[in-house]
């Protein structure tokens, strides 16, 4: 049965809405070597359905953002949610590379309502402790949705092919839209005049400091998921794993992330500022990237076990720096937080798609690659962060 309008929704659901845009990125990485295969493509084609997914998710992070505010919360879900089932059924059917990159991009700019509208609605919905707390909770839980992509999709593809986990994102968007539909009632209460756009864009773009920090949440977070383009490729093809085998990696990819989140939440209990852990994460991203050129230097097992390492040990930087950071970028913008927080996220997710993209390009099938990569973007954040003033 439908819910009313002023319902509370139901944590369990709000944690799937928010969580399953990075789900379905991550969920295609083991099979980025099948797919290039298939479909007769090269490997750096292949991982531009990585890159593409970030594009889509930019341009309609900003588009439900706005129309969530127009027709209302629930609305907007129900759209975006249907969006996101045609992307996968696409996805399924493809007989070309070509249609397969437009099913992803309807996926992804579908799925992004369930980033930036269940946010809107989290915010709605709860307020003081209710909703710190509920932030938390479905913060710890977003840390291992990106890791579950690669463990489903490596089992799914060991099973049958890339094309079991197309169908299983079929099935799924199709539940979940029936689950929304009967569960999640509407937030907003009263329509608000919406935000005027030409003004605020304005104050925006002249804000150096949020310029900085979209360089930095969006480099982390295009280091992340270039891990996610370029791994299969180094542990699937390059070491021997088999794609199931690769999805449990993911396991060490959600420690790493969560370990580097729970060391920030200690900082703070220290009373460390938020700039401060943002520096402590840049420089351990940097002495990650820097150990995993020393480990595609080594041979045999030696090589595999110093590159999971040092990888893990950038993501462990990025766990610690990338919360700090979004905390703060947008503390001068409360009043106006929704369309402000709308255009950042169009802003950061398109440095992410051209990063991902970047590392498609630098691919050449050796460890070197991914390497060179990481040393390069995290040297270039690292001096970035430095710039960056105290947000008061």
């Amino acid at each position: 049965m439908k819910k009313h309008r002023g319902d509370v929704p139901s944590l369990l659901l709000l944690i799937v809405l928010v969580g399953f845009p990075q789900l379905s990125e991550t969920i295609l990485s083991p099979s980025l070597p099948s797919i290039g295969v298939a479909y007769d493509v090269m490997p750096r084609v292949a991982q531009t359905l990585m890159s593409v997914y970030f594009m889509a998710f930019a341009l309609g992070v900003f588009v439900f953002g706005r129309w969530s505010d127009r027709i209302g919360r629930r609305p907007a879900m129900l759209i975006g949610l249907a969006i996101y089932a045609l992307g996968n059924i696409v996805c399924w059917q493809s007989g070309t590379f070509s249609a397969l990159l437009v099913g992803r991009s309807l996926q992804a700019f579908g799925a992004s309502v369930g980033s930036i509208v269940t946010q809107t609605m989290l915010r709605e919905a709860f307020t003081g402790t209710v909703r710190n707390v509920r932030f938390a909770q479905i913060s710890a839980a977003l840390a291992f949705t990106p890791a579950l992509g690669p463990f489903i999709g490596g089992a799914l593809h060991d099973i049958w092919s890339f094309r079991a986990v197309f169908l299983a994102l079929v099935i799924g968007s199709v539940l979940l839209f029936a689950v929304t539909y009967n569960r999640l009632p509407e937030t907003r209460t009263e329509r608000k005049a919406p935000v005027a756009l030409g003004p605020l864009i304005r104050r925006m773009s002249r804000d150096a400091t949020l310029w900085r920090y979209a360089v930095l949440i969006g480099g982390w977070n295009g280091i992340l998921f270039a891990y996610y383009t370029e791994a299969p490729f180094l542990f699937v093809t390059h070491f021997g794993l088999t794609p199931s085998t690769f999805g449990w990696l993911g396991i060490g990819v959600a420690t790493a992330t969560a370990g580097g989140a729970w060391a920030s939440k200690r900082g703070h209990a220290r009373h460390e500022t938020p700039e401060r852990l943002i520096q402590l994460g840049s420089a351990i991203v940097v002495c990650g990237a820097l150990a995993s050129y020393g480990a595609a230097a080594l041979t045999g097992t030696g090589s595999f076990v110093a590159m999971c390492g040092a990888l893990f040990l950038v993501l462990y930087g990025i766990g610690v720096a990338l919360p700090n950071a979004l905390a703060v970028a947008l503390r001068a913008y409360q009043g106006e937080i929704g369309t402000a927080g709308a255009l950042f996220s169009l802003v950061y997710y398109g440095i992410v798609s051209a990063i991902v993209y970047g590392m498609s390009v630098a691919h050449d099938g050796t460890p070197y690659a991914i390497a060179r990569y990481f040393i390069a973007g995290s040297v270039v954040l690292y001096v970035v962060q430095h710039k960056v003033p105290s947000r008061e």
